[in-house]
């Protein structure tokens, strides 16, 4: 048996230069994971089989298999190195749906490290994240698996120095948003891209989310968090990640950080106090 975390993905910053031919944008993002988030075990049967437990599991009952990212996984992988041996996946859904923070994202990411555990396979074998490319943008940051800069459409990856135990609140107000949609409402200006000096944190600081506006435009709950965030004590930055509706902030202290996650909570958002790796 393999157990493998499936951590939230965050996006400090999220710059989006350009439409591509093939449909995706340019960006510049940094990413960072939290320490919490789904997780995939996987085991080895005589049939394949795949269950979804947790308190996000009857979002994604009934949907098709070739939509889960997770089974997709899992068929590429045996693909791509020649196994038969069929597994039975179980997908512990703890992250929101269509959410910003790279829920599927993470589970692919998460089945395709459990799998290669469970063969033998080098975890930064390169054909791992060739299968990362061609299930998702974020997949490949995922896989990896740390802060860092990502280019192109995000599967470019340059490791950078991170902000491991600081302190992270992610809160969503219970809506999900299209990627599509909101990808569809970006103005196709480009701004510019990640700012090349500084720390990390600093770096963040001077950059944006060009998603942001255009997310609260189709839900604009998201401006109700950004206002609760921005308004913490101890607050260092907050903003929307990916193509929300999930927003996060990163604080000076725990103490900060869970007086803030107190004050959602009773909102009746969704939150998670964690911290960065």
């Amino acid at each position: 048996m393999i157990v493998e975390p499936a951590p939230a993905k965050i996006n400090l910053a999220l710059h989006v230069r350009r439409r591509r031919p093939d449909g995706y944008h340019d960006l510049a993002t940094l990413f960072v994971f939290a320490a919490d988030g789904d997780t995939v075990t996987v085991v080895p049967d005589v049939t394949d089989r795949f269950a979804i437990t947790g308190p996000f599991a009857a979002a994604l009952a009934g949907a098709p298999d070739a939509d889960n990212l997770v089974i997709r996984a899992a068929h590429a992988f045996r693909a791509a190195f020649d196994i038969a041996q069929p597994h039975a996946i179980t997908l512990d859904k703890h992250l929101p749906i269509a959410s910003g923070i790279g829920g599927g994202s993470a589970d692919a990411a998460a089945t395709l490290r459990a799998l290669a555990g469970l063969h033998g396979i080098a975890p930064d074998d390169p054909r791992l994240f060739v299968i990362a490319e061609g299930l998702g943008a974020d997949v490949p940051a995922c896989l990896l698996g740390r802060a860092t800069l990502g280019t192109g459409k995000g599967e470019a990856l340059l490791p950078v120095d991170g902000l491991a135990g600081m302190p992270l609140l992610l809160v969503n107000p219970g809506v999900a948003v299209s990627t599509a949609a909101v990808f569809g409402r970006w103005d196709g200006v480009d701004r510019g891209g990640i700012a090349a000096d500084g720390d990390l944190l600093a770096r963040a600081l001077a950059g944006r989310n060009d998603l942001q506006a255009p997310a609260v435009a189709i839900a604009p709950a998201i401006a109700a968090v950004l206002a609760l965030l921005d308004a913490a004590a101890g607050v260092r930055l907050a903003r929307m990640s990916g193509s929300g509706a999930t927003c996060f902030a990163l604080f000076e202290s725990v103490e900060a950080r869970d007086t803030a996650a107190k004050h959602a909570s009773s909102r009746g958002w969704w939150t998670l106090a964690t911290i960065l790796t």
